[in-house]
């Protein structure tokens, strides 16, 4: 892919929501040797509230596969607010992708997907698909899905 990552936000018309503070103690984002880390991200909606419910339960796999989208835009705002550029991101190197949901729903990767979906879309196929774990459990506040993510750097 030719085009840079911040140019793709722009081509795609993305909206991001506002960077979340942290809730709780810890840094959204730590830069260590040639990889950037972002901390757990959950679903901030435009106006800056959270998305509300569990997979399985009040939200069906395609609802819950959007929300991890928005958790993807989230993570993007973050990146922007706390590092400065996507532009700086060679590629994503780890996924871990936490669905929120009844102990009987299994479509756990599949709802992860909306999140690696944008990040192909924004980093492109070859650098925008890292490893990933997909999992279900109990989340802060009843959000649907929190990320976190590692990326590797363009050395300068």
């Amino acid at each position: 892919m030719n085009t840079s990552p911040s140019k793709r936000v722009e081509e795609l018309k993305l909206q991001l929501p506002p960077a979340p503070p942290p809730a709780g103690v810890y840094r959204p984002i730590l830069v260590v040797d040639n990889f950037l880390y972002v901390s757990g991200q959950g679903t901030v909606n435009l106006d800056g509230s959270l998305m509300k419910g569990r997979a399985g339960d009040d939200l069906n796999a395609d609802q819950a596969k959007l929300a991890a989208r928005q958790v993807g835009l989230t993570m993007l705002s973050t990146i922007i607010t706390h590092f400065g550029s996507l532009d700086k991101i060679k590629r994503v190197v780890k996924v871990l992708g936490m669905v929120n949901c009844t102990p009987d729903f299994g479509k756990h990767p599949y709802v992860i997907n909306g999140f690696s979906e944008l990040m192909a879309d924004v980093f492109g196929e070859e650098n925008g698909i890292g490893v990933r774990s997909a999992v279900g459990m109990m989340l802060p506040e009843n959000i649907p899905v929190e990320i976190e993510a590692m990326f590797e750097l363009h050395q300068d």
